[in-house]
């Protein structure tokens, strides 16, 4: 998922981000808005995640995201 996909669904991940990373604050996620470089170092922040590791594990939730709200063809 691209960073403006990121950005443009923010809204809608925001919840499920929350339940995905417990220590991310709601003041967090106002400040990260969707972009995917501020959640990266965020995760880095609050898990010590590298931001190799952060990044596999911001793709690997977005795809499960998307595979969870895919609409059936």
């Amino acid at each position: 998922m691209s960073n403006d996909i990121v950005e443009g669904r923010w809204k809608q991940i925001r919840g499920d981000a929350k339940e995905w990373w417990g220590k991310l604050t709601d003041s967090d996620l106002d400040r990260i808005a969707g972009k995917r470089d501020q959640l990266a170092g965020a995760l880095q922040e609050k898990y010590g995640y590298t931001r190799a590791k952060a990044d596999v594990e911001i793709e690997r939730r977005l795809k499960e995201y998307d595979q969870k709200h895919a609409t059936p063809a």
